[in-house]
């Protein structure tokens, strides 16, 4: 983990670990990043993407937080 200008530890999260976190396919990942309604993934390197834990843990907040709206 890397720590961000004094705030909480940052974690970086490869598609299958964003895949188990989330129960999504790997095609579902990308189909809602095309439509903007999944975070986009950082470049690591010139063939490695990996998505911020952050991110990844806001995004089911608020898939949780939309379900809770919805009932």
């Amino acid at each position: 983990m890397y720590v961000f200008g004094g705030r909480a530890p940052m974690a970086i999260l490869r598609l299958p670990a964003v895949r188990a976190r989330t129960g999504l396919s790997r095609a579902t990942i990308y189909r809602k990043m095309q439509a903007c309604e999944f975070p986009k993934p950082h470049q690591l390197s010139q063939r490695a993407v990996g998505w911020l834990e952050s991110d990844i843990n806001a995004w089911i907040a608020n898939c949780i937080a939309r379900g809770l709206n919805d009932r």
